[in-house]
């Protein structure tokens, strides 16, 4: 299945935001920050580690050790059911590394959306935010970020470059691209969809190369 603008718009229309960031994106963008994370409490606040669906869960545990974190945590929303909070703050099973052994998980009081009090309470507690939450929501997902006074590294339709509110952060310099931008995304079945370029990119107020970067005027 093709994943194009028409895609995107209907998901938009249909609050159908299911599309699932791979392994290999997050990898490739979150590298490029790893010395940032040292000893950082990060929080994915739209994911589903418990059902295998999360690729950011999968990919901060694999790399726990090595970058250093403090502790991780996850947040599951559950329009209809039982929502959760995931988290590890170390080699809880003294197994010599972390793995999924070592997390422990609680049900939330709501629902796990990330506008309510209590997911508000965790990211509040947080230092990075890294997660691809859904597109129709940006807006609010950002202006979240943003008062909490976080840093945060995460995926958004490239339209959000048109979004008043986005444009605005953007002029500001508190907000800015990252190094890549994901082609493919896994649906809820597990299909891929085919390659699309420049639909989505990584969004963030984290270091990144370009920052430093002197530029020459001709």
């Amino acid at each position: 299945m093709a994943l194009t603008n028409a895609n995107l718009r209907e998901a938009k229309k249909q609050k159908n935001d299911e599309f699932y960031t791979r392994y290999e994106d997050i990898e490739a963008e979150v590298m490029k920050y790893r010395e940032q994370f040292k000893d950082k409490v990060v929080y994915l606040p739209c994911d589903d580690p418990a059902e295998k669906k999360s690729e950011f869960w999968t990919f901060f545990v694999d790399n726990f050790d090595a970058f250093g974190l403090k502790k991780l945590i996850a947040t599951h929303y559950e329009e209809n059911g039982k929502a959760y909070k995931i988290w590890i703050d170390g080699d809880t099973s003294n197994d010599g590394f972390v793995d999924d052994g070592d997390a422990q998980q609680e049900d939330l009081q709501g629902n796990g959306d990330f506008r309510s009090p209590e997911c508000i309470a965790i990211m509040n507690e947080c230092d990075i935010v890294c997660t691809n939450p859904p597109f129709s929501l940006f807006r609010s997902f950002v202006d979240i970020i943003m008062k909490a006074d976080k840093k945060f590294l995460i995926i958004g339709n490239q339209n959000a470059f048109t979004y008043k509110e986005i444009f605005k952060l953007i002029k500001e310099n508190k907000i800015w691209t990252g190094y890549n931008h994901p082609t493919k995304f896994r649906l809820e079945d597990g299909t891929i969809t085919k390659k699309v370029n420049g639909l989505a990119r990584w969004f963030t107020n984290m270091t990144t190369v370009k920052c430093n970067e002197e530029f020459v005027l001709t």
